[in-house]
């Protein structure tokens, strides 16, 4: 069990300091075949969990977004033709492998004019108190150290009347539907990262990951104890994901 020094890196019990430098491993071997394992591996129905989070947002044109944990930019395409030409979407992440993949990606969609890239790790924001109008982080914060830590941080950048969104997968309601993600997620998925992208061992910690991530009501907690107000979350696909949403009144 982890102490006061130590942490989860999936089912593994790591020194504290050696998480970041372990998923970051993970990223930079899975960057080049992301959004192809995205697709494979939940039949394409990421897409739809991110349009309904999309949809939660509010994002409204002029605004300033963080998008946190950003990878190859599925939600900062969206939040940028959201918020405009006089909006900003400040697409960021810990790796850069990641963010590179994502900046190249927004590139090529044309993006540049109202996008911003910067590599940051959640836990510790360079942004003064009260700037931006909205955060999201999709399927990032369970990678995250401190959770507690990156939310309370989420919270002092946000502007009073602004909102987090946090997209993750979470607890499946239904045993039955538990038990076949399981056998899913500790089967299929690490073959499909042996095949695809020449790395099972990244596979086989997402899968372990998202089972250390706390549930649903433990989440909300954890937002309304880091200051966020009117907590509310919206599960999809039986529970597979869920997306949480707090404000900051």
């Amino acid at each position: 069990m982890p102490d006061e020094n130590t942490t989860h890196f999936g089912y593994q019990t790591v020194p504290t300091e050696a998480k970041s430098g372990k998923v970051r491993a993970v990223f930079d071997s899975v960057a080049h075949k992301y959004d192809v394992m995205n697709d494979l591996m939940s039949f394409g129905i990421h897409r739809l969990w991110k349009r309904f989070a999309m949809a939660l947002t509010g994002a409204r044109a002029g605004q300033t977004v963080l998008d946190l944990a950003s990878g190859t930019g599925d939600l900062a395409d969206r939040l940028a033709g959201l918020v405009g030409p006089q909006g900003c979407v400040l697409m960021s992440d810990i790796n850069a492998s990641m963010l590179n993949q994502g900046r190249d990606r927004m590139i090529n969609k044309g993006h540049a004019a109202n996008l911003r890239y910067v590599q940051i790790n959640a836990e510790q924001l360079p942004l003064p108190d009260d700037c931006v109008d909205l955060i999201t982080i999709g399927f990032g914060l369970r990678n995250v150290t401190d959770k507690e830590r990156a939310l309370a941080d989420m919270y002092r950048v946000l502007k009073p009347g602004g909102r987090v969104l946090v997209l993750e997968f979470s607890k499946p309601h239904s045993r039955s539907l538990a038990k076949l993600y399981d056998f899913y997620s500790f089967t299929a998925l690490p073959r499909l990262g042996r095949v695809i992208a020449k790395d099972a061992d990244s596979y086989q910690y997402l899968a372990e990951s998202i089972r250390m991530h706390p549930d649903q009501a433990t989440l909300r907690g954890m937002m309304e104890d880091a200051g966020f107000e009117r907590c509310d979350v919206h599960n999809l696909s039986g529970g597979i994901v869920a997306i949480h949403r707090g404000f900051k009144l």
